[in-house]
């Protein structure tokens, strides 16, 4: 049997990459993640001729435009990537008859209750961002009658920028780290939501899926956990939302209920926290690994210039 071929869009991005990194381990796959450099998605031709050239079986739509707080100033832009950028994924991708993954945002609701958000619950989001997103749902319903649509929150991982890695840099430069403590979500890990989303795409159980790991905490609690697991002493403090002012306003309540993931028999994702200290774990021994050979590629050169003669 021919290998299945993926296409990744946001190949370099948090998750894009993860999922590169791991699909490229799999026997019987070939996957080709492109960026921006590679595809520019908000061009129709483009995209048509790209996908026409590769011809895909599954195409995995992870790139977006995800500065938040720009997109209130930037809508223009954040809609022609987010909206029509998938709109012409999604068409060329029902010409084609490619599997399409499109990767959502619990931004895409309100967050004004207080229980865990069905699947099938009705959007109303806040901000720019999360309304462009929602209109990338729109047009994914509207040219393909079989789907996957991802939502997922508050994701960190090994790749790229997040919050997990804010934290750890602010405790090296600052001795007080302020948070605020009443928005409340589901960290998620980009390991752990990518292989989620592997295992979706080599089955036929199309739908709109909530992809978080499981469990909900604070951004406050969050950060408490990253400097407990990661035996930092730090002075953190919480603060409300109303004290640490953003341009797009964030759902106080964004916890996604896993409903369909459930019913259709896949695994239960891990608790945050579980899947928080893996990651510190692999994390903090790469930096330490990193940092060592360092050390001793500089403790070398020294070595080398007494030698040589020379401080």
């Amino acid at each position: 049997m021919p290998a299945v071929r993926i296409i990744i869009t946001g190949a370099k991005g948090q998750l894009g990459t993860e999922l590169l990194s791991m699909l490229k381990n799999e026997s019987d796959v070939e996957v080709i993640g492109l960026g921006r450099e590679e595809l520019d998605i908000t061009s129709y031709n483009q995209v048509k001729k790209k996908m026409l050239e590769i011809m895909p079986d599954i195409i995995i739509h992870a790139a977006a435009y995800t500065n938040v707080d720009m997109a209130e100033e930037d809508s223009d832009k954040a809609f022609l990537v987010n909206g029509i950028g998938t709109r012409n994924l999604a068409k060329v991708s029902s010409k084609i008859k490619a599997k399409f993954v499109y990767i959502s945002t619990d931004y895409v609701f309100s967050g004004s209750n207080n229980e865990p958000i069905e699947e099938l619950e009705a959007p109303s989001p806040l901000s720019v961002y999360g309304q462009t997103k929602l209109a990338g749902e729109y047009y994914v319903k509207k040219n393909l009658e079989t789907f996957f649509i991802v939502r997922t929150s508050w994701i960190y991982g090994r790749y790229g920028k997040n919050f997990v890695k804010s934290m750890l840099e602010l405790s090296e430069e600052k001795g007080r780290i302020t948070v605020v403590d009443d928005q409340i979500g589901s960290p998620t890990y980009t390991v752990d939501l990518a292989q989620c989303i592997m295992r979706l795409i080599f089955t036929e159980k199309y739908g709109v899926y909530h992809v978080t790991n499981s469990g909900s905490c604070s951004w406050y609690e969050f950060a408490k956990a990253i400097f407990e697991e990661a035996n930092i002493e730090v002075d953190l403090v919480p603060c409300k939302t109303e004290e640490f002012p953003r341009k797009a306003p964030r759902p106080c309540y964004s916890v996604l209920n896993d409903t369909m993931l459930r019913k259709n028999g896949f695994p239960k994702m891990r608790n945050w926290r579980d899947a928080l200290k893996n990651f510190l774990h692999l994390f903090l021994k790469d930096v330490t690994e990193e940092n060592d050979v360092n050390g001793q590629a500089e403790e070398n050169l020294t070595r080398a210039g007494e030698v040589n003669g020379y401080k």
